[in-house]
C-alpha cells in the first residue's frame, strides 16, 4: 500500500473531523488517503508519487540494517 506521508499529493488539513487530505483525488477525510481508498476500490492507490523522488511506492528499506542477524 502507499505510504501517504511520502506521497506529493498528501496534505495535512488541520481540521479535526478530517486531518488528511488527497490533492490528487480532491478529498479529505479522518483516516490516510491511501486507506480510503483501498477501502472504497479494494484496489491500492494509483495516484502515489514520491515526493522525495523514489520510484517505489513502499518504505526504503535501511540499506544499513543487518536483515541476516538472528537475536
Amino acid at each position: 500500500m502507499a505510504i501517504c506521508h511520502r506521497c506529493k499529493y498528501y496534505f495535512v488539513t488541520w481540521e479535526k473531523q478530517t486531518p488528511h487530505g488527497c490533492k490528487a483525488f480532491g478529498f479529505k477525510s479522518l483516516r490516510l488517503p491511501a486507506l480510503e481508498v483501498k477501502l472504497i476500490s479494494k484496489e491500492d492507490c494509483h495516484a502515489f508519487e514520491d515526493k522525495f523522488g523514489n520510484k517505489t511506492k513502499e518504505i526504503i528499506s535501511d540499506p544499513h540494517r543487518d536483515t541476516n542477524h538472528r537475536p
